[in-house]
């Protein structure tokens, strides 16, 4: 039985009014206001398409034996590298083995269910046991364009997996079209679109039930035969039209999460997977519909697993996590849509040394350190003679990694001097459980809203960017868990 063994999702602590957006930009183009409802998840500073799969990942894969993952499938149209796997660096950051298998998928929107597909099919054919599978987007749509108003960032993971499967794969059908209705070139920083009803009467209107019909042709179901129906469609109006067109009954159809949440691209139908999944019961029939340069149409169907999967965050953790990002133009600073002066210090030339990232890699990407094996003291970064004044121990360490354990804070200060695109740049001694303790920065916090003793627990982010040779640095960072915020 091939299918789905587990799933995590992510969604940025932030959101933006959209209301907040027209007001500032929407005299360009008065029509937006039909999308000025409603809010958008915007990625913080730190955060991009790599860090929000990581997270995604990392939940998905809570209380599993990472060395039984052989790979790593990610999707995006919004990765940060051209050349450099950058599923490479998610399974770095997920603490797996070298010898796993790894992909980028990206060029269309679907490129998320294609992901998973492959991943399915590698697990069949038995030329792996268990892939993760993540979808990760964030999205740029012009100043003033509806795309800046409907885009928002997100990410979804899922376990595939021939063992304890919570939702079985039971078939798919595909359909392969070269429709531009968005499109973005190499050189390119903001999606473009053709006209709004070529998209919905040619696109969504013909590919989508063009799909589903394939899928129920090609294994004799019906529509009646699933509890719940998911596709994407961020025309409020069409998507309704469509489970007309479809016979969907009520309550059956998926919410898009598009007044919460915003269009996450190829995250889009694998975020609403993961909601349903939260929400499934034993013997519930799923479809789920990809759009993008054609459609993937997956059924699936949950089994009795669904009631031992236990401690994911997945969608609604994060949906009620939240917080408003009430200033648009540090949306805009964030994104290096326009740009500010934040000081001398950023123009610094400290450019990336390679050779030395190769040698700690594990620690960089992993958050790895050592533990001595005479004493049990773990420390960061990893060191060949145990820190412990009362053993002294020398190359008597194994692997260790802080990633997953949390900790408290023990010092903290909020630095004002220093460069950051989100001020004051915050940053103090973390006391690990278990053990150790580290000077890191402080994420998804204010420094009013954190305090000496305030647990944290530790998530994969950028810390610098070097705009010279285009160039993200990736780094672990603490995030408060009870902020106050």
């Amino acid at each position: 039985m091939v299918g789905i063994r587990s799933y995590g999702g992510y969604i940025p602590r932030y959101r933006l009014d959209r209301m907040k957006i027209y007001q500032s930009i929407g005299w360009i183009n008065q029509g937006n206001i039909a999308y000025a409802r409603g809010e958008k998840a915007v990625a913080n500073v730190d955060e991009d398409t790599l860090t929000m799969a990581v997270a995604a990942g990392l939940d998905c894969i809570t209380g599993f034996d990472r060395s039984e993952m052989d790979g790593v499938y990610l999707a995006s149209t919004s990765f940060p590298y051209k050349e450099r796997q950058n599923a490479g660096i998610v399974a770095g950051a997920l603490c797996l083995n070298d010898n796993i298998r790894s992909a980028d998928f990206g060029g269309s929107l679907k490129s998320g269910t294609t992901a998973l597909l492959s991943a399915m099919e590698a697990i069949a054919s038995k030329g792996a046991n268990n892939l993760v599978v993540c979808a990760s987007e964030s999205r740029l749509g012009g100043i003033g364009s509806s795309q800046e108003l409907i885009f928002g960032d997100g990410a979804a993971a899922f376990l595939v997996s021939d063992k304890d499967v919570i939702a079985e794969y039971k078939g798919s059908f595909s359909l392969t079209c070269d429709f531009v209705d968005h499109f973005r070139g190499s050189n390119s920083k903001f999606d473009r679109q053709w006209e709004d009803r070529w998209i919905r009467d040619i696109g969504f209107d013909k590919f989508i039930p063009e799909a589903v019909n394939g899928l129920f042709n090609k294994y004799g179901l019906k529509i009646g035969d699933f509890a719940k129906v998911i596709y994407p469609c961020y025309y409020a109006s069409e998507h309704k039209k469509l489970a007309k067109t479809l016979g969907v009954e009520d309550g059956k159809l998926q919410d898009t999460m598009l007044g919460q949440v915003g269009e996450m691209g190829t995250a889009q139908p694998m975020a609403m997977l993961v909601k349903a999944l939260e929400e499934a019961n034993p013997g519930d029939k799923l479809l789920v519909v990809s759009y993008g340069s054609g459609c993937d149409a997956l059924w699936f169907e949950v089994t009795d697993n669904i009631k031992k999967l236990k401690g994911r965050r997945g969608i609604s953790g994060h949906l009620a996590n939240k917080t408003e990002l009430d200033v648009y133009e540090k949306y805009l600073a964030w994104r290096n849509i326009i740009q500010v002066d934040v000081g001398l210090r950023t123009e610094e030339d400290v450019w990336a040394r390679w050779s030395v990232d190769w040698k700690n890699k594990k620690a960089i990407l992993g958050f790895y350190g050592t533990k001595c094996l005479k004493c049990g003291v773990p420390q960061f970064p990893p060191q060949r003679i145990c820190a412990n004044p009362q053993c002294g121990a020398v190359d008597q360490t194994e692997p260790y990694t802080f990633a997953d354990k949390g900790g408290k804070i023990f010092t903290f200060t909020g630095d004002n001097l220093t460069s950051t695109m989100d001020p004051p740049e915050t940053y103090g001694n973390i006391d690990f459980n278990g053990g150790g303790r580290y000077m890191m920065n402080f994420t998804d916090c204010t420094v009013d809203s954190i305090s000496v003793g305030m647990p944290v627990e530790f998530s994969f982010r950028i810390v610098n960017y070097d705009p010279k040779r285009d160039l993200t640095i990736y780094f672990w960072k603490a995030v408060p868990t009870n902020k106050g915020v």
